[in-house]
């Protein structure tokens, strides 16, 4: 019997175009059928290649879903230092296997679906964090994961009508602003000064890259009552005075938040109030008044890729798209 794996490029997997709505489903059943207990995932395996200041990082991600039998590793790196030479920060491959043999099925680019399962996850959080009616979403970093959470912000939040946004690439923040003017929705607007954004925004996304020593540009009393704020960058933007203002903060799994604590990261943050599948799952509650501010700082899982994968698979198969290759 011949054995094989469908291999989706970059290109296959982004114009296979999965809706944002059906990943953001995707992934908050991933959660939901994390609190019941139906995922195992361990915390992520890093290696950090480069000299010893450098922010660079490979990660290597499995899980694996019970309950839809999906189960794969994702095998990812961050290189902030890429954009020098026309190269993405986030590069990898993601491996999907046969749960019932073990056998890969296919081996696919990794790189849209972690910008919009990040986003994702965002979105699930912003569902039982975010204030009710929120109108204007602020974005720190203009990259992929900016404009990925501005559609899926978006999606979960219908009432967003204003977008103020910063960049220290001034160019790369004028790209995302035309970009997104151009459905003629949104009013977007280009700040010089991030406390700009923080301070007129409803829901905040930072998304510039992942730092050892954060730059904590957020300064206390930035962060206005009521709004909801995703970390997407881990605290590499708040100051650990203004995470403090936080009523609520959360994050997607408190042990690899240990993890991370333990690396170096994390140093001076306030108690956590819950995971992602408390919220879901409705064992803790999430916002519990329009004056709270609320905060999740959501690492990126493997169960996010491993729930979305299958999708992309399933939906080459029925498109007839990407390239088989023998085993």
């Amino acid at each position: 019997m011949e054995r094989r794996l469908l291999y989706l490029s970059r290109d296959d997997v982004a114009e296979l175009d999965l809706p944002i709505a059906t990943i953001i489903d995707a992934v908050e059943d991933a959660f939901r059928q994390r609190g019941a207990g139906d995922v195992e995932m361990p915390p992520k395996v890093a290696v950090h290649p480069g000299p010893p200041a450098a922010d660079n990082f490979i990660h290597a991600m499995p899980a694996y879903i019970r309950s839809s039998g999906a189960v794969g590793v994702k095998w990812v790196s961050g290189y902030p230092g890429n954009a020098r030479e026309g190269l993405p920060y986030i590069s990898g491959l993601l491996i999907l296997n046969d749960a019932r043999t073990g056998v890969p099925c296919s081996v696919m680019d990794c790189t849209w679906i972690t910008a919009r399962r990040t986003a994702a996850a965002s979105a699930v959080s912003a569902r039982y964090l975010a204030r009710e009616g929120s109108e204007v979403l602020g974005i720190l970093g203009c990259g992929v994961q900016g404009r990925s959470h501005v559609e899926a912000i978006r999606a979960v939040l219908p009432g967003i009508r204003r977008v103020l946004a910063y960049d220290i690439d001034a160019a790369r923040a004028e790209a995302f602003a035309s970009d997104l003017a151009q459905g003629g929705e949104l009013s977007v607007r280009i700040q010089d000064d991030p406390r700009d954004v923080v301070v007129a925004s409803d829901v905040l996304v930072t998304a510039g890259p992942i730092l050892r020593r954060p730059h904590a540009t957020i300064q206390p009393g930035w962060l206005r009552p009521g709004a909801f704020a995703s970390a997407v960058d881990f605290d590499s933007y708040f100051a650990p005075a203004a995470i403090r203002e936080c009523d609520k903060v959360t994050t997607d799994d408190k042990a690899q938040f240990a993890h991370f604590h333990d690396m170096g990261y994390f140093q001076d943050m306030p108690p956590l109030h819950a995971e992602l599948s408390d919220l879901v799952t409705g064992r803790l509650r999430g916002r519990e008044s329009d004056r709270e501010r609320t905060m999740a700082v959501n690492l990126g899982l493997a169960l996010e890729d491993v729930a979305v994968a299958p999708l992309v698979y399933r939906r080459a198969l029925e498109a007839g798209r990407g390239t088989w290759l023998p085993l």
